[in-house]
């Protein structure tokens, strides 16, 4: 399920630190690139001044080092789009630009004109910026970053049902007394049968049925047959 930017307030060792990672869950560091800001939000915001940037195989984490309590990470599932920018009229210094899935609706995502640096709410960032001071570093953290978002596909949605056409013994009832051999099929209300207009599909499995014990049938009266001449 996608989550949205959450703050950093912990780390661990000395120094500036590193990030906490779940080593014990198969988590892995794949890249780390010191001299990197970040912009949250809108391109008009001001970047955090430089920190360090943390790809693991499961999140984004970026840590300032200026201040020890302040840093930023999404997990990769939690981003939609990331892409190479480099076109000054969409932001003045090359970058990394991500947009982030993170569940609240649209009307409640950022309103960049109606929140300050000081009030940012994280939970309605939608997109973020990576910056990285050297320029020459862009690819090769582009690369790192799209092998580590391979590794976090979106989670496989649940199949609806309407599709399936796989009925159970107790949904199908025959009537076999006469020629027509009616049927009927106990109809979840949820998928009813009929809501793709394959009404012909399943009746004509049922009749394929019907018609195979009817063949039974005449073999097992003529078997008998020819056993009454011997």
């Amino acid at each position: 399920m996608a989550s949205a930017i959450r703050l950093v307030t912990e780390r661990t060792g000395d120094g500036v630190g590193q990030p906490f990672v779940d080593s014990h869950h198969g988590e892995e560091l794949m890249l780390v690139l010191p001299g990197v800001s970040i912009v949250l939000g809108s391109s008009s915001r001001q970047p955090e001044l430089p920190g360090t940037l943390y790809l693991t195989t499961r999140q984004v984490i970026w840590l300032s080092d200026s201040d020890r309590a302040k840093g930023y990470a999404v997990d990769f599932i939690s981003v939609s789009l990331h892409a190479v920018s480099r076109d000054p009229e969409a932001y003045p210094s090359p970058c990394i630009y991500a947009q982030i899935e993170n569940g609240a609706e649209d009307d409640q995502s950022e309103d960049s004109e109606s929140e300050t640096d000081e009030t940012l709410n994280l939970s309605k960032i939608t997109e973020m910026r990576f910056v990285p001071s050297d320029p020459n570093q862009l690819d090769r953290l582009f690369t790192v970053f799209c092998e580590c978002a391979e590794l976090n596909p979106d989670p496989i949605e649940e199949d609806d049902g309407e599709n399936n056409w796989i009925f159970s013994a107790d949904q199908l009832e025959f009537n076999d007394e006469d020629d027509d051999s009616e049927w009927d099929a106990h109809q979840n209300p949820a998928h009813p049968i009929g809501a793709n207009g394959n009404v012909d599909l399943a009746q004509a499995v049922v009749q394929l049925q019907i018609n195979d014990q009817r063949f039974e049938d005449a073999d097992e009266i003529e078997q008998d047959g020819s056993n009454g001449h011997h």
